[in-house]
């Protein structure tokens, strides 16, 4: 018959073990989702090109003090600047 300590320390050893089972394989999102990379060349621009421009619904203009929400959306095409004013990133997310 197993002492509480022996039983406590079988228990914890458990809980170890099973923390270390791999993680499932998930499939990876779709590569470029939004049409992100036909907007790659805008990288470098300034800001004010964007608006000479027609986007697909949704696509957001991200500068860097502005607040957006985290959801994760492989179809949204987002256009990122930075206080220059230029262009840093065209992503899907």
């Amino acid at each position: 018959m197993m002492t509480r300590t022996a039983l406590l320390t079988a228990l914890a050893a458990a809980t170890l073990l099973a923390a270390c089972e791999p993680m499932p394989v998930t499939e990876p999102p779709a590569a470029d989702e939004c049409g992100a990379q036909a907007y790659q060349g805008l990288v470098g621009q300034p800001r004010a090109v964007l608006s000479q421009m027609t986007f697909p619904i949704g696509t957001r203009t991200i500068g860097p003090d502005d607040a957006v929400t985290a959801d994760f959306r492989p179809d949204r095409l987002n256009i990122e600047y930075g206080r220059n004013g230029r262009i840093e990133k065209v992503s899907c997310y």
